[in-house]
């Protein structure tokens, strides 16, 4: 391999994951994947090592030292990959431990998971004048007058921690009409065992929410960055993308950097915003401090974010493109999209015309490649046996 280094990706069960694996193999990288259970993607042809590991939150310690005996065995430090969000926690959680063994570009303790947190966020956005739309949390006092008072109906119920959140109710969100049915999620979300607040509605359609992909360097630069907007997601109005482009919104630079610069962040984010309909106004949403949906997209557009990261990580030199003009370049995920679609088309929020105007038969899948057919096959194989046992 061209690299002494190991990369360790921490999740290839999504095709976040997968992204990654794939744009670091191709470019000589050898990668080591570790997951809890066996994934529906298949095995890419780009892993060189996949380990079965203890659980990332039921047996953390175990994860730890499983970790940690794994990189003692490596001549050379491996870099550490997080690909969804308690990846990230459970780097946050074991910082000092990890350091020792792994490399990663992130050196201060604690950042990533004030990013990532809605209210935390708080204290780096306000002081620098970024709108972010406001939030309630499920244990202040008073709870549901407050919302009544200060955000009001519609409104939408949030998760601190996505993954749990989808993979319980199979949504990102709850969309509230009345307080009565606030009362009802609150307390259901109470018994799970869910931590949620209550978020303001920023209005306007899903091409009015956009994202602001950057590396920052060791010297809090900008290395690299693209913007998009969504097209289509699932769930409608409140998902994950299912169709997007890349797409230049020049003030989304001037929003997003100074954020990243005032904190002194090193490594790849994404930032989440959304542009009110009736206002023009631009509210901050979330902060993403792992890998996201759109590597593929990225690496299409010569911004191979994994290997920013790897590079970065081993001190060696790399660079990206600042991507200020419109290139013309779609990226789908097709299993959910389809879904989109139909509900689109059912809630008259988009018409077919509208659909197929969008439609680009050049675009960037999130799990397809020709270099590496079988993790869409087998997907593909899972999706379709999948579709039967539900029908």
């Amino acid at each position: 391999m061209k690299y002494k280094h190991k990369a360790v990706v921490l999740g290839s069960n999504y095709y976040v994951g997968l992204g990654v694996i794939r744009n670091l193999g191709r470019n000589g990288v050898k990668v080591v994947t570790v997951d809890y259970a066996d994934s529906n993607y298949g095995v890419s042809k780009y892993v060189k090592e996949r380990l079965i590991a203890p659980h990332y939150k039921d047996q953390e310690q175990e994860l730890v030292e499983f970790l940690i005996d794994y990189s003692t065995k490596q001549a050379h430090k491996p870099v550490l990959f997080p690909t969804a969000d308690l990846y990230v926690e459970f780097m946050e959680n074991n910082f000092d431990a990890l350091k020792e063994y792994y490399l990663w570009p992130n050196e201060q303790k604690g950042l990533l998971a004030s990013l990532m947190d809605k209210e935390s966020l708080l204290q780096y956005t306000e002081p620098l004048g970024i709108k972010t739309p406001e939030i309630i949390s499920m244990d202040t006092e008073n709870l549901y007058s407050k919302v009544t008072e200060e955000l009001g109906y519609p409104c939408i119920v949030k998760p601190k921690d996505s993954m749990p959140f989808v993979n319980m109710y199979r949504s990102k969100v709850f969309f509230i009409n009345s307080e009565e049915e606030l009362i009802e999620k609150i307390e259901m979300c109470k018994r799970d065992g869910q931590e949620v607040f209550v978020q303001k509605i920023v209005k306007g359609p899903e091409t009015n929410c956009y994202s602001f992909d950057v590396y920052m360097d060791r010297d809090q630069n900008v290395a690299s960055y693209m913007t998009t907007n969504k097209i289509r997601q699932w769930p409608i109005n409140f998902g994950a993308s299912t169709y997007a482009k890349q797409h230049y919104i020049p003030e989304l630079y001037d929003i997003c950097v100074p954020l990243f610069k005032a904190v002194k962040y090193r490594g790849f984010a994404e930032v989440e915003l959304k542009r009110d309909e009736k206002t023009g106004t631009i509210y901050l949403i979330e902060v993403n401090v792992r890998f996201v949906n759109f590597v593929e997209l990225q690496c299409a557009m010569d911004m191979n974010t994994p290997m920013m990261y790897f590079l970065d990580s081993i001190d060696e030199p790399f660079e990206g493109p600042k991507i200020e003009e419109d290139r013309e370049v779609y990226w789908k995920y097709k299993y959910e999209d389809i879904s989109a679609i139909k509900k689109y088309l059912n809630t008259k929020q988009m018409t077919l015309g509208e659909v197929v105007k969008d439609y680009r038969f050049k675009k960037v899948n999130s799990t397809w490649a020709w270099d590496d057919p079988q993790p869409g096959w087998t997907f593909f194989k899972w999706a379709i046996s999948h579709k039967f046992k539900r029908s």
